[in-house]
């Protein structure tokens, strides 16, 4: 299989494992480890930097393909049929969802980032030592 192929096939199945942790009759375990593994394949940070040789594309070669395939085999077979077919129809079109979704994980990420950064300065500032 093509590279480009396997991308796409990837790109597939992260939205079926979002389809299905929309639907009511997924398991509550199978949607927590799809919901994990959705937001980490969205994410723009990843566990290890793309900058760092070799080590630095192990997730996107390894962790997220490893991860959809864990997560497919929690969900029920028939909630993933429903969720392929609901994503080939949904993939031919735009996809407002992922947009969306993407823009919460950097949403999530930036006030994350704000939260440790006020952290950090209520702390220099209250502190005597750094007066």
């Amino acid at each position: 299989m093509k590279i480009k192929q396997k991308i796409e096939e990837i790109k597939k199945q992260t939205y079926v494992l979002y389809l299905a942790c929309k639907k009511k009759e997924t398991p509550v375990i199978s949607k927590i480890f799809a919901i994990i593994v959705v937001s980490y394949a969205l994410s723009p940070i990843d566990l290890i930097p793309d900058f760092i040789p070799v080590l630095g594309y192990l997730d996107d070669l390894l962790i997220i393909p490893l991860g959809i395939i864990i997560a497919m085999k929690l969900i029920p077979i028939e909630i993933i049929k429903e969720c392929e077919i609901k994503a080939d129809e949904k993939l031919k079109s735009d996809i407002p969802e992922a947009k969306i979704a993407g823009r919460i994980i950097i949403s999530l990420w930036i006030l994350i980032i704000i939260f440790i950064l006020y952290k950090i300065f209520s702390i220099i500032r209250f502190n005597p030592k750094y007066n």
